[in-house]
């Protein structure tokens, strides 16, 4: 039996595949739970016209990102904090941070698009990379130093 998947099913495909299945595992498992639709010429037109729609919205969000990545190549943020004698910082800076300065300069980012592996400790100049989007990152540098 042929079905088109409407999410994304492990070890099966990704939304929009057409794929062949047994027929007892398509009627009681994937189509019940709406993991599918049966192949029909409508649905496959539906899914045509809807995957097109969902391509035009990535589009739009890519270009998006893309000059908010070229508006940020030329950034570089300088974050302030109380270190000791050893360049160790008492706390730390962390993604919310970088976040709040990126906001002050008028860069709203969210939180969970820069990727600090860790948090910083020490003083000293650091890339951090934001992912803007799936294909566009873009590495922030951050100036950690005393007050």
């Amino acid at each position: 039996m042929e079905i088109i998947l409407t999410e994304d099913v492990p070890n099966l495909g990704s939304m929009g595949d057409l794929v062949k299945v047994k027929p007892g595992y398509g009627r009681n498992y994937l189509i019940p739970r709406g993991f599918a639709v049966l192949a029909t010429r409508g649905n496959r037109r539906h899914l045509d016209h809807v995957m097109r729609q969902i391509e035009d919205r990535k589009a739009k969000l890519r270009v998006g990102a893309e000059a908010k990545a070229g508006a940020l190549r030329d950034t570089a943020i300088t974050i302030a904090r109380q270190a000791g004698d050893d360049d160790r910082l008492f706390g730390s800076v962390t993604n919310r941070d970088i976040e709040a300065a990126l906001e002050a300069l008028g860069h709203p980012i969210e939180r969970r698009r820069i990727l600090v592996k860790e948090p910083i400790k020490t003083l000293g100049i650091y890339h951090i990379p934001l992912k803007l989007h799936a294909d566009v990152t873009v590495n922030l540098p951050v100036w950690v130093c005393a007050l």
